[in-house]
């Protein structure tokens, strides 16, 4: 008969997800979105994502697929934390191209910021958790109809 095995207890030195993280979520979960571009007077973007947590707590995964009017994008996303800044820079990778684009996260109690070098998305979470409503604006403060747009993200698990 084998021995009975012990369960293994944590290295001292194991490493563990910042505290931080826990902030993050508040966005875990499955998400419908629907919203408009600038200009448009019916919804045209329509979506749907899906955050989990990777094993181990330290990265916060993102996969969504997005439609703007004809344009359909699938994407990978990568959440981790800096805290030398106190937010969350993640990696964005999609069918649009090759090339890996940088983004970064912040939620502060009710209020959800994601941002790029060129537009920023601003929005507040219910009381509830369920419904995310927010916009994305260029950061040069032009109304570019390419990246100005109003959402509502719905909670569907």
């Amino acid at each position: 008969m084998p021995p009975t095995q012990t369960p293994a207890l944590p290295h001292p030195h194991t490493p563990t997800p910042a505290p931080a993280l826990r902030r993050l979520d508040a966005l875990v979960g499955v998400w419908q979105l629907s919203g408009r571009t600038s200009g448009s007077a019916e919804d045209d973007i329509s979506g749907r994502s899906t955050f989990t947590w990777l094993a181990g707590g330290f990265f916060l995964q993102c996969a969504g697929e997005i439609s703007v009017g004809h344009l359909r994008v699938a994407s990978l996303e990568l959440i981790g934390y800096d805290p030398a800044s106190d937010t969350f820079p993640s990696k964005v990778y999609s069918n649009l191209s090759g090339e890996v684009s940088p983004y970064f996260w912040d939620v502060q109690g009710r209020v959800v910021t994601h941002w790029m070098a060129t537009s920023k998305y601003t929005g507040a979470l219910s009381l509830d958790g369920r419904t995310l409503t927010g916009g994305w604006r260029p950061t040069d403060g032009s109304l570019n109809p390419d990246a100005t747009y109003d959402a509502v993200m719905t909670r569907l698990d």
